[in-house]
């Protein structure tokens, strides 16, 4: 699953995926109602493909959490994020049966779901296919030879530049 360029705003409600940068900020449009924002560099931003989950072992990435849930849902909706707590925590147990239940919050639980109902109703849950290796062609290589420009001892040289002396200003005295 790729998600880059999709990115989450603290304290901005939704994931937005990122459409332009300019100097000092970055032009995101809204993955829910297609609005354009800026968002400063003061804003603290979250990219997706950077966030993971915690786990005994080690961390998830959240793109194979998405996947997960994607496969166990037959590509549908997954629970909403407004189930209750013993509900969501359940159905994570079940997808991701290790995960650090100390260092993962509730409220972290509730924006894996939250996220991923965005993402596939705004039809960026795009499930990677698995890439079959085609034998690749040898590619012929051309050999080019570079004339070499030689300077003679008479060849004419653009001629200096002088400059002319100042012009020293009359001062009279009184």
């Amino acid at each position: 699953m790729n998600l880059t360029g999709i990115i989450a705003i603290s304290g901005k409600p939704g994931l937005f995926k990122v459409v332009a940068q300019g100097k000092s900020n970055l032009i995101v449009e809204s993955l829910e109602d297609g609005k354009r924002i800026p968002a400063y560099s003061t804003d603290r931003i979250s990219a997706l493909e950077d966030i993971s989950v915690y786990t005994y072992e080690e961390d998830q990435i959240l793109s194979v959490v998405f996947e997960t849930i994607y496969q166990k849902e037959n590509g549908g909706l997954a629970p909403s994020h407004k189930e209750d707590k013993n509900t969501l925590e359940g159905y994570l147990l079940e997808i991701l049966p290790n995960y650090d239940q100390e260092r993962v919050y509730f409220s972290d639980v509730k924006k894996i779901f939250q996220w991923y109902n965005l993402l596939h109703k705004s039809g960026n849950l795009i499930i990677d296919e698995p890439v079959t290796e085609e034998p690749k062609e040898e590619k012929t290589v051309k050999k080019t030879t570079a004339k070499k420009v030689e300077t003679t001892e008479n060849s004419e040289e653009a001629p200096k530049k002088t400059r002319a002396p100042r012009k020293k200003a009359d001062k009279t005295v009184e």
